[in-house]
């Protein structure tokens, strides 16, 4: 049976999205990410699940804590996050530079503003990311790790594919994700340049930095989001520098 949706945009606005001010957190969450009220009606876009945009202080950040069954993205915008598991991978991630876990059967990691302790320069600077997780399309399997430089990509202005499981981006330089039905792009757009959104049943688009314009809809700013559902194809142009994060997704999670 096929499900006829209506096409709809959905601009949630930043300062809409939910907040978590802690001494050494300041986060805002485009879903439901626990606690109460609990908002039945905002638990994932698509497959999408979680979409945190967080400020990390230096010195402080998430301590060792299991996941299970997701595919966990990370995309830094400033600054420095060190990633540690349980499986042995630690390294550095910072702009430009895509990171993938797969927790599978299980995984520990920690997530923390503290390069220096790997060797770097002590620092004052906080870190600001953008964390995604998706629901992968098997679970059970064995956790992963992968990691990948694109900020060589990004210079072309058009959207550049950062992680799929797409079988369109077979080969390409990307991340490869637990999911078939779902690829995450990133484009930095210089002023007056556009780039088309993909077409698919559920997008999720995030303006991480400066200001631009949606087709139909108006200016959107950094912390903005829009969910698309039964649509795509409008286009996006910057009105100064910026950069966006955009999910295809071409399945539903019924929670």
């Amino acid at each position: 049976m096929t499900t006829t949706r209506t096409p709809l945009v959905d601009v949630r606005r930043s300062p809409e999205r939910s907040e978590t001010n802690l001494s050494w957190l300041r986060g805002r969450h485009s879903f439901w990410v626990g606690g109460q009220p609990y908002d039945p009606d905002n638990t994932h876009h698509g497959l999408l699940l979680v979409h945190n945009e967080d400020v990390i202080r230096p010195g402080a950040g998430f301590e060792t804590h299991p996941h299970k069954d997701m595919e966990i993205v990370t995309w830094v915008l400033d600054g420095a996050l060190v990633h540690q598991d349980s499986v042995g991978n630690s390294g550095i991630i910072y702009p430009g530079l895509a990171q993938r876990m797969s927790a599978g059967t299980g995984i520990q990691h920690s997530e923390k503003n503290d390069s220096w302790r790997l060797g770097g320069e002590p620092h004052t600077d906080p870190v600001h990311l953008v964390q995604m997780w998706v629901v992968p399309d098997e679970v059970g399997v064995t956790p992963g790790y992968e990691q990948l430089e694109i900020d060589h990509e990004l210079l072309s202005g058009g959207l550049v594919t950062v992680a799929s499981g797409m079988a369109k981006h077979d080969g390409a330089t990307a991340i490869r994700i637990r999911n078939r039905h779902a690829a995450l792009y990133a484009a930095r757009l210089l002023p007056g340049q556009p780039v088309q959104l993909p077409d698919a049943p559920f997008l999720h688009l995030f303006v991480t930095r400066g200001t631009v314009g949606l087709e139909g809809t108006g200016t959107l700013s950094a912390g903005d989001a829009v969910r698309f559902t039964a649509g795509g194809g409008q286009r996006v142009s910057a009105t100064e520098p910026a950069e966006i994060l955009v999910w295809e997704m071409h399945a539903d999670l019924a929670i």
